[in-house]
C-alpha cells in the first residue's frame, strides 16, 4: 500500500471543490463527502476498479447504494412501471434509501444485490447530487469506516485514518451523530423496512 499521504482536503465552501471532486471521480478515485446523515465514500459506480478500491478500504464486498441527482434520473435507471414509480417517489429524498430493481448497465453488477436491485438515495445535502450531475456518473454512498467500526463524521478523524487510501476529503465540518439513512426495499408492490 502507498504510505505517502496523497489525500487532498478541500472546504465544502470552496467553489473549486465540486469540479475537483468530479475530476477525481472520473479518474477512478475515491472522494469522502458530507451528506445529510453521514460522510459518504464516493466512487464512480460504473467503474469496477474504483469499486474494488472502495471494497478494499471498507474491507467488505457486496451491494453498495448510490446517489442520484434527482427523481428524473431515478426514473431512467429503474425497472418499474410508471404507476409503481408514483408509489415509490414519496420515499425518495432526504435520509432515506430505497432498494429498487434497475436496468442493466446503470451501475457495475458488483454493487447490485443478487436479485439485480440497487439502493438509491437523493440526499437532502446538495453536494452528492451536484457531484452526480457534474461527473455524469452514479456515485456510491457508503459510510466512512471499516466494516464493523463506527462511521466517522469528523473530517479530522477521516483524514487521520484514510488519508493514504482516499483521494479527496470534502470538509463540511463535523456532522451530528447519525445511524445513516433509513433503508426500504420495494418488493411486490410493498415497502419492506431493512433499516428503520
Amino acid at each position: 500500500m502507498n504510505t505517502t499521504r496523497h489525500c487532498i482536503r478541500m472546504s465544502l465552501a470552496d467553489p473549486d471543490t465540486l469540479p475537483k471532486a468530479s475530476e477525481i471521480i472520473n479518474q477512478g478515485g475515491i472522494v469522502a463527502y458530507p451528506t445529510d446523515t453521514l460522510y459518504g465514500l464516493g466512487v464512480d459506480a460504473t467503474n469496477e476498479e474504483a469499486i474494488a478500491r472502495l471494497n478494499e478500504l471498507k474491507r467488505r464486498t457486496g451491494p453498495v447504494s448510490v446517489i442520484a441527482a434527482d427523481l428524473n434520473m431515478v426514473r431512467t435507471w429503474v425497472s418499474v412501471t410508471s404507476a409503481e414509480m408514483e408509489t415509490i417517489e414519496p420515499y425518495l429524498g432526504g435520509a432515506t434509501t430505497v432498494i429498487l430493481p434497475v436496468k442493466p448497465g446503470v451501475v457495475s453488477k458488483t454493487i447490485l444485490s443478487d436479485d439485480g436491485c440497487l439502493g438509491i438515495r437523493i440526499p437532502g445535502h446538495s453536494f452528492g447530487p451536484n457531484l452526480v450531475k457534474q461527473s455524469g456518473k452514479p456515485i456510491t454512498t457508503t459510510s466512512v469506516n471499516r466494516t464493523g467500526r463506527e462511521p466517522l463524521n469528523d473530517p479530522d478523524q477521516i483524514y487521520e485514518e484514510f488519508a493514504t487510501e482516499i483521494d479527496l476529503l470534502v470538509d463540511g465540518g463535523t456532522l451530528p451523530a447519525s445511524h445513516g439513512s433509513k433503508i426500504y426495499k420495494y418488493h411486490n408492490g410493498k415497502f419492506v423496512t431493512i433499516r428503520p
